[in-house]
């Protein structure tokens, strides 16, 4: 059962808020993801923020990072090694590291731009930060009694 929600009360002070509904939409409707590998979202300051996954078993190599149209996505791929001579066959009593391949995606907000990654002690660092344009910051508005249009 797929219930929609109503946002026209919000319309009425929001400006310019419309994307904000189909976001809403697009996150209700977001195929479910595993909980494979685990992660954290981490504020280190005012506009950086860190996410940090848990991936054992991977290496640099083993893992692509993009970032596109607003999203961010992780993908692990572990390549088997086919070459019984450079590999024995491992016989596990008990597997609790997964290393199974992954594909995890983030919905970046506006203007967060990532800055940078880096793996440490099995966990893959991937640093962000909200740069705000010039033009988008916030400006003082003088009140001088003069008006610019053509009022005649």
């Amino acid at each position: 059962m797929r219930t929609s929600t109503d946002f026209s009360p919000l319309y009425r002070s929001f400006i310019g808020f419309d994307h904000l509904a189909g976001l809403i939409d697009k996150a209700s409707q977001a195929e479910k993801q595993s909980s494979y590998p685990p992660y954290n979202v981490e504020l280190l300051a005012e506009d950086k923020y860190r996410i940090t996954m848990a991936v054992a078993g991977f290496s640099e190599e083993d893992i692509d990072i993009e970032s596109k149209d607003n999203s961010l996505i992780i993908i692990g791929t572990k390549v088997v090694n086919n070459n019984p001579e450079k590999q024995a066959p491992r016989k596990f009593l008990h597997q609790g590291i997964a290393e199974r391949n992954f594909e995890r995606k983030f919905q970046l907000g506006e203007h967060v731009k990532v800055i940078g990654a880096f793996m440490k002690d099995g966990l893959l660092h991937v640093d962000l930060q909200r740069e705000i344009p010039e033009a988008l910051k916030p400006r003082k508005i003088a009140i001088n009694g003069k008006s610019l249009l053509n009022d005649s």
